[in-house]
């Protein structure tokens, strides 16, 4: 009994430093069920309409876009194809950018969905319209447009 009560520690410790990316599991916020439900819808619009979808994501208030919350479309090379915030960032490849930290976390988002399918990826990111970088939760997943996989995600900033 003794020694099983001596492991625990040990698993807690080793779950505390594995990576973050790819967490199957939310981040504790309120918001990571609402987020999770519209990329996923978000991710079966793009299989249904392609492309055309970018134009409705863009808009603000049309229920794909409110508060700091928008989408973005990344394929798996790293080429961000859509960003509602950062249209800027739209057409260049980003797979080696990295956050304020150092973490490369379009890199990232790509080992999320090919090793999960969907999950979790934690960075720092300026929110739209600031320069300053804050803690971002994004949640990814895998879905297709124009025939080719790609991943879809939306955050939340949590400071």
């Amino acid at each position: 009994m003794a020694r099983v009560l001596l492991i625990w520690p040990v698993l807690l410790l080793i779950g505390a430093t594995l990576p973050a990316f790819g967490r199957r599991s939310p981040p504790a916020f309120h918001q990571a069920a609402e987020i999770e439900t519209l990329v996923n819808r978000a991710a079966e619009a793009l299989e249904e309409r392609g492309p055309a979808a970018f134009a409705e994501f863009r808009r603000k208030g049309g229920g794909w876009r409110y508060g700091d919350v928008y989408l973005f479309v990344v394929d798996m090379q790293g080429i961000v194809l859509f960003n509602a915030a950062h249209p800027d960032r739209e057409g260049r490849d980003l797979l080696h950018e990295r956050d304020a930290d150092g973490k490369p976390f379009h890199q990232d988002f790509i080992d999320t969905v090919s090793r999960f399918g969907s999950g979790w990826v934690d960075y720092m990111f300026p929110r739209p319209g600031q320069t300053t970088p804050t803690v971002k939760w994004s949640y990814v997943c895998e879905t297709h447009v124009a025939g080719a996989e790609v991943l879809i995600g939306a955050g939340v900033y949590v400071e």
